[in-house]
């Protein structure tokens, strides 16, 4: 069971281990929040050299976690997915394993952001395509003047 929190990340080590497409989107998402995180991958999506990112053209090393408090850990391979995981077990470092809820410590929601305003929309991990379909549907409402969501507004 995930509880729907929202993690001050002022100052924080951000770690992404995988340059692919997956490790992209959850870096686009990311970069939405803020520009400090370290990619470390042997190759890079294309879509990285547009974000405000570190970027390691190398293989993960246990020692980049060192000083860490949350990974996204989206490389292709399952195995070193699950020892990135460990990896961060050991060091007390919450952990994302994309594509893979039963191991994560955390989920990423759907997000709405205007402003200083987030919505975020979750199902546990466990129905993605829904959590998108209703984001979406709150977007549409707020780029419509349908539901406002301006300063000083209350609900």
């Amino acid at each position: 069971m995930f509880l729907p929190i929202a993690i001050n990340i002022t100052g924080k080590k951000i770690l992404i281990v995988g340059g692919g497409k997956v490790g992209y989107h959850k870096a686009a998402v990311l970069s939405r929040f803020t520009g400090e995180a370290t990619v470390v991958s042997p190759r890079f999506h294309e879509g990285f050299r547009t974000l405000p990112f570190t970027l390691v053209e190398k293989e993960y090393a246990k020692k980049d976690l060192e000083g860490v408090s949350l990974v996204y850990i989206c490389t292709e391979n399952e195995q070193l997915n699950r020892q990135i995981k460990r990896d961060a077990a050991e060091r007390g470092v919450l952990a994302c394993v994309c594509d893979n809820p039963r191991l994560c410590d955390f989920t990423s929601p759907a997000i709405f952001k205007q402003g200083d305003i987030c919505i975020a929309v979750s199902s546990g991990a466990r129905d993605v395509r829904r959590s998108i379909a209703v984001r979406n549907r709150i977007a549409a409402l707020v780029e419509n003047g349908e539901l406002k969501i301006e300063s000083g507004d209350t609900v």
